[in-house]
């Protein structure tokens, strides 16, 4: 009994560090919206990936490059921990970008992250242009206050630090839970946001959503006995190419070694878990009113989010446009980052 008490404790506290819900993807198609296949080949050191596109939209950047010169004297590994007030919370958030002007890019992220869990590339590639913040959610993190226990709550406090800052309207990138999230804000306060893009996420009620806890602690396990980080198994394929882009990606993370955020609680990670079951099982709703451009985009073998809600999701966005990734999963726009980031400016120049 003791060991079998160790060993969930030792679970639960991989939980609290790495954790996204799960669940087996299946394939889709759609034929109501714009997209593109991209092809994201990762090479032998899994940092320099390589792709090519059907879309002829495609970035005219040198994709084989990172995204942003890792030179710069502020990027995402350095960048300072900046605090704000409102509604009694203090939420923390990073910026980066500030000086490029126009409307702000608000990042939101997948269950139990926390700032520390965006790819350096993905953000410093997009800061390169644009003004970007990421900020942990209400008990999330470094921010102050209560977790919230809905998709819904979620929503409002994103809202709350959104105004807070004095932004009028703002683009939102939605990563996972944080793609539900941007859809509830858009959905309640659509004069705030003016393009989404949606990644690794799905639609309320969409297939395999509610199906939360029983996959993810699977893989904490088996990260566990294997002594793997979880998110190799959750975020990329177990092909040669997931298997060296998860490993380039984790390595990323790791690039800040100071002033890293707080990891989040067991009582915020269950709430969460709570959240996503409860919205896996809503009812959908009408995403035919939102006329805002959005990108959406995911690896074709999500196991988090299965890849037929991606498709579902853009099939009922009416101005939607989408992104497959082949041979990537949950973390497919970090495993080809660099065919990511270029399409993304485009889309939010436009």
């Amino acid at each position: 009994m003791r060991h079998l008490l160790k060993t969930n404790a030792l679970l639960f506290a991989l939980a609290a560090q790495f954790i996204s819900p799960a669940t087996r993807a299946s394939e889709g198609s759609s034929d109501s919206n714009p997209s593109a296949t991209a092809q994201c080949n990762v090479s032998s050191d899994g940092n320099s990936p390589t792709t090519s596109t059907s879309n002829e939209t495609s970035a005219s950047a040198n994709i084989n490059q990172p995204a942003v010169d890792q030179a710069s004297e502020v990027n995402w590994k350095n960048v300072p921990t900046q605090t704000i007030a409102a509604d009694g919370i203090e939420f923390a958030y990073r910026e980066l970008g500030k000086q490029n002007g126009g409307t702000p890019v608000v990042l939101l992220g997948h269950l139990a992250a926390v700032l520390d869990n965006w790819d350096p590339r993905v953000l410093d590639g997009i800061a390169a242009k644009r003004h970007v913040i990421a900020f942990d959610n209400r008990g999330i993190g470094a921010s102050t206050g209560t977790p919230s226990k809905s998709i819904e709550q979620m929503a409002d406090d994103a809202t709350t630090f959104i105004k807070a800052m004095g932004f009028k309207q703002v683009d939102i990138f939605g990563f996972s839970m944080g793609g539900m999230i941007a859809q509830e804000i858009v959905l309640k306060e659509p004069q705030i946001v003016g393009k989404l893009i949606l990644a690794g996420t799905g639609p309320a009620g969409g297939e395999g959503i509610s199906d939360v806890s029983r996959i993810s602690n699977f893989e904490l396990f088996h990260g566990l006995i294997t002594f793997q980080d979880p998110k190799q198994y959750l975020f990329f394929t177990r092909t040669p190419n997931g298997i060296s882009a998860g490993k380039a990606f984790l390595t990323r993370l790791k690039e800040r070694s100071e002033n890293r955020d707080k990891e989040i609680t067991f009582s915020a990670y269950f709430a969460q878990l709570k959240a996503l079951k409860a919205w896996g099982k809503k009812e959908p709703a009408d995403l035919s009113v939102i006329k805002i451009p959005v990108l959406v985009a995911n690896g074709d073998n999500d196991r988090m989010v299965p890849t037929k809600n991606t498709y579902d999701l853009a099939r009922r966005l009416p101005n939607s446009t989408l992104i497959i990734y082949p041979d990537a999963g949950h973390g497919g726009v970090f495993q080809c980052y660099a065919d990511f980031v270029p399409k993304a400016l485009d889309f939010l120049a436009k």
